[in-house]
């Protein structure tokens, strides 16, 4: 499964849904017809009811119609007292889907004058599929809050900081532990900052593991990553009808983590895309998390003012700082005093 092809893919596996519902519909209503035969019998009165319902509304013959009606309603009972009679489930001879709310389509049904929408159910297969192709979900069993080692980080204070990066870093892990405690309650940004090797995606990863434990919809993707499946999407397309499903798995999920922002090449297309992403999250308030290696300034001067202004205005800047804590991890952590 790739990106251009995750939507038709999971709409593929709705189909195998729904063929095998019809096919284990088969075989129970087989096993009752063989059992019971007066239920075939009612069944197929009940399908030679159903056609004439048609053409006695087409002629608008009222006192038909309810005569029929009242008859199809009898036989249903008839029918349902047969099974309860039996101990067979009253929904037995009903198709078994895995979905109620869109019988296995992937769309509720229309309300009138409007067009279907997507069930819950496909939105968050379409997030696990792209959170399967992002190569995170494996990694999140490494790296989530129980794995964090504050051994890694120098308790040294760094004159330029005020603080060691032990300590700003325990601070960083409380602001996390907060964000995912108070998701459902309080609408918040982050934007984690500083050099690679400290500490931003790991972050990262932990609260996503947490938030996807509690039932949330997470998409994990790094920027290069989404811009080129937004260049893709926009200029090679291999079909105009073809949904932007990705793009709206990117504005419906419950928290966006964006990380390496910065690392993308920038254009015109990249930069009015991530403002629209932004922009469109912060209208909706939908929380989102951006990891960069580019320091505020740095980010002015990649980035359109109205991008920054976001940042400053509307996201929680936390700052990484110290020593690269892989190297650390080689040796088991740090030891000093």
């Amino acid at each position: 499964m790739g990106y251009k092809t995750v939507y038709k893919d999971v709409m593929r596996s709705y189909e195998a849904s729904r063929s095998k519902a019809a096919a284990m519909l088969d075989e129970r209503r087989a096993a009752i017809y063989h059992s019971f035969p007066k239920i075939a019998e009612i069944d197929q009165q009940l399908t030679a009811i159903g056609i004439s319902l048609a053409k006695l509304a087409l002629a608008k013959d009222q006192q038909a119609l309810q005569a029929a009606r009242a008859n199809a309603d009898m036989l249903r009972q008839e029918k349902a007292a047969i099974l309860a009679a039996n101990s067979v489930p009253e929904d037995y001879l009903t198709a078994a889907y895995i979905c109620k709310a869109c019988s296995d389509t992937g769309y509720t049904p229309p309300e009138p004058g409007k067009l279907p929408q997507r069930c819950s159910c496909l939105k968050q297969k379409l997030v696990e599929a792209y959170y399967s192709l992002s190569n995170v979900r494996g990694i999140l069993d490494e790296e989530n809050f129980d794995t964090f080692d504050s051994r890694c980080f120098s308790p040294n204070v760094i004159a330029s900081e005020g603080i060691s990066p032990l300590t700003n870093m325990k601070a960083i892990y409380h602001v996390a532990t907060d964000f995912v405690q108070d998701f459902s309650t309080k609408f918040d940004n982050l934007l984690l900052y500083g050099r690679t090797g400290l500490g931003k995606t790991f972050i990262c990863h932990c609260i996503a593991k947490d938030l996807l434990d509690a039932g949330h919809t997470v998409l994990y993707l790094t920027a290069p990553r989404l811009f080129k499946i937004i260049e893709d999407y926009r200029f090679n397309r291999e079909s105009l009808n073809e949904p932007d499903e990705m793009l709206d798995a990117v504005a419906d999920v419950d928290l966006l983590i964006l990380d390496d922002l910065g690392a993308e090449f920038v254009t015109v297309v990249t930069s009015s895309a991530l403002f629209d992403i932004i922009n469109q999250r912060l209208l909706s308030r939908k929380p989102m998390i951006i990891s960069s290696n580019l320091s505020p300034h740095e980010l002015e001067n990649h980035y359109s003012e109205r991008i920054v202004s976001r940042f400053s205005g509307y996201y929680r800047m936390i700052k990484f700082f110290g020593e690269d804590i892989r190297t650390n991890k080689m040796y088991g952590g740090r030891n000093d005093t």
